[in-house]
């Protein structure tokens, strides 16, 4: 049997992609790395890279062919994004300033220190000093 490599990205839907982008770089600091225009504007699809490279797709909703909803449209959502950084204080500090919604601020965690905020369409987010092997 041969070995198959395979890599993890998050997608995540947006009613509006556009603003996600802005506001993901903004709170977040990702950098847009890919933006496709959608047929007759908005973004259709987008790649945003964090300060190590990994990669977070973002997708409209409005040119989705995933079925693809954002947790505001569906009242909630059913998994998050965790992302791992050395230092959580300081981006949790810039997400403030952004306007995340943080709901459970930074604290010390048995496996390190981190916090949980949502962004503008209800995405739940984690960022903290833990890394899985």
């Amino acid at each position: 049997m041969t070995s198959q490599s395979q890599t993890v990205y998050p997608s995540l839907a947006y009613e509006d992609a556009e603003r996600a982008v802005e506001w993901l770089a903004q709170a977040f600091g990702f950098e847009p790395a890919l933006v496709v225009p959608g047929e007759g504007g908005g973004i259709l699809h987008a790649e945003l890279r964090t300060g190590d490279g990994a990669t977070v797709m973002v997708l409209s909703t409005r040119h989705s062919t995933r079925r693809n909803r954002s947790p505001r449209s569906l009242g909630g959502t059913a998994q998050s994004v965790y992302v791992a950084t050395t230092d959580p204080d300081a981006v949790h500090d810039r997400a403030v300033r952004g306007g995340a919604e943080v709901f459970n601020p930074p604290h010390d965690a048995g496996h390190g220190r981190e916090f949980c905020c949502l962004d503008p369409e209800g995405h739940i987010w984690t960022f903290g000093t833990y890394a899985p092997a």
